[in-house]
């Protein structure tokens, strides 16, 4: 069915044509597609598709085989500006991805590649304005408005994508982390290294980032972003990661294990452990 999808996607140049995956990763079975011709077709085929895969991606506590829809995959096959991968955390965001999609389809032809969390639809920290839908952009980086209220007490910048920004925004310690800044990258690929440093600049007194990710340390997007954000960050910013322990499945089958671990990545990312630096 995908194959279909991507050769219309090709002959049919002017429609925008989405596949969305039951789950993440059912999209498994569709990979020999994905790896010979989505992935790689315009330079081995000189083909041009704007396909669009939804692929349902989060931790929500419904075990293995409906968690991951593999975004380190996507991630590792990023190059020469095949494709753009993103990971949304708020309905307007997701919603002008796909009107940027649209208009791109004659000018610059790219598959997209969504996670689309199902938890967030019913979540009102993702809700819209009517405003953020017909008057905003996509924007590929998204800042954390509330602490650059105080970004001079800011210590720690906390980065991550798609769904975890939303656990972390309506944990009851949110409210306590004042010196604690979450920076979310909506567009992984290609990477948004303008809009990045951009955002951190708000946060001159910054120590350490912790790029933040719900799925094992050996998934998910930390080995992808570990190799982009040192050059963003400078020599000045140490860099971390929570996630996870490394494993061979993508997530726990036992419910009182996902909270578990879930807790334990969000009270870790936001409880600093830097000290207060005085400059002179």
């Amino acid at each position: 069915m995908l194959g279909f999808e991507y050769g219309y996607s090709v002959h049919a140049a002017e429609a925008l044509v989405l596949w969305e995956a039951q789950y993440g990763d059912f999209a498994n079975v569709a990979q020999p597609i994905i790896d010979q011709f989505i992935a790689s077709a315009r330079a081995k085929w000189k083909q041009q598709s704007s396909l669009v895969l939804l692929l349902p991606h989060g931790y929500e506590g419904q075990g293995p085989e409906h968690s991951s829809a593999r975004l380190e995959r996507y991630l590792e096959l990023a190059a020469q500006d095949n494709w753009r991968v993103a990971n949304c955390s708020t309905s307007a965001q997701y919603f002008q991805l796909l009107r940027l999609q649209a208009f791109n389809l004659k000018t610059s032809p790219r598959p997209l590649v969504i996670m689309t969390p199902k938890s967030l639809l019913r979540h009102p920290l993702a809700a819209a304005s009517l405003q953020e839908l017909t008057e905003d952009s996509f924007q590929p980086v998204l800042d954390d408005r509330s602490a650059i209220a105080h970004a001079d007490a800011v210590r720690r910048v906390v980065l991550c994508t798609g769904k975890i920004a939303i656990d972390l925004f309506a944990h009851e310690a949110r409210g306590q982390a004042q010196d604690v800044a979450i920076v979310r990258v909506e567009l992984l690929y290609p990477f948004p290294a303008e809009a990045l440093k951009k955002a951190l600049a708000n946060y001159s007194e910054a120590r350490e980032a912790v790029w933040v990710q719900e799925e094992p340390i050996n998934m998910g997007a930390w080995s992808y972003m570990s190799s982009q954000l040192p050059s963003i960050l400078g020599s000045g910013i140490e860099l971390s990661a929570i996630a996870r322990p490394a494993r061979s499945s993508p997530a726990t089958g036992f419910s009182d294990l996902f909270q578990f671990e879930q807790e334990r990545i969000i009270e870790g990312a936001l409880r600093t452990s830097v000290k207060q630096h005085l400059r002179p």
